[in-house]
């Protein structure tokens, strides 16, 4: 039975929601993402950046911007982790860019777990392991339009029923058991869209990119 995988990453490491195509559900959580890209699945997808240039925006990127808003950040380079500081990444990309052209410091704060999706990935595995944006998948479930602040009760609120519309009828057991294991509430919630996206999604932003070893661009939903 194909098992479909939706990966986020939080805190302390990476959690992992998959489901079946019988509807049987489960998630787990780990460090390093190397174990639970060994789970079995058909298809996976990360709520990561896949594919980097060494310098400007992402094309799939502004487009995902352009439906969903903020919620996507731009900025994601290749070599970002390299930097001392982001004050230095800032300087350089400044400099060579424009002003205004940097990283936020919430693209800063995931340039380990972006540089641990780039050493894993390769050309020959996107078949299979591709990239999403959990804000663009509850769009397209939600009908295309944007939905209240996942922040707010009411997003929440919506955000878990499209998903236990999708299969997660667990969902709201799950978000009390992970107390004590770092886990975001939005982690788990955002690892199951994914998961929704690896089993059903044929749509796409991007795609006409490929970085400098191989990988395409490309935001599905």
């Amino acid at each position: 039975m194909p098992t479909y995988l939706g990966l986020d990453g939080f805190r302390f490491g990476w959690v992992a929601a998959w489901i079946d195509e019988r509807g049987d559900h489960g998630f787990d959580y780990s460090p390093g993402l190397t174990r639970l890209l060994a789970l079995p699945h058909a298809r996976a997808m990360i709520d990561m950046p896949i594919g980097l240039n060494p310098s400007g925006y992402r094309a799939c990127d502004l487009r995902a911007r352009e439906l969903i808003g903020p919620a996507v950040f731009l900025g994601a380079r290749r070599d970002l982790w390299t930097f001392p500081d982001m004050a230095a990444a800032n300087r350089y990309y400044w400099e060579q860019e424009g002003k205004g052209r940097g990283v936020s410091a919430q693209l800063w704060n995931i340039r380990d777990k972006l540089k641990e999706v780039d050493d894993a990935m390769a050309p020959a595995r996107q078949p299979t392991i591709g990239e999403a944006h959990p804000e663009l998948i509850f769009w397209n479930l939600a009908g295309r339009v944007r939905l209240e602040p996942k922040t707010s009760s009411r997003g929440q609120a919506q955000r878990i029923a499209l998903l236990r519309d999708r299969g997660f009828t667990k969902i709201e057991t799950w978000l009390t058991l992970r107390y004590r294991t770092g886990i975001g509430r939005d982690d788990l919630i955002d690892a199951c869209a994914c998961a929704v996206a690896a089993r059903e999604s044929t749509q796409r932003v991007g795609d006409d990119e490929i970085d400098p070893r191989g990988l395409r661009m490309k935001i599905n939903y």
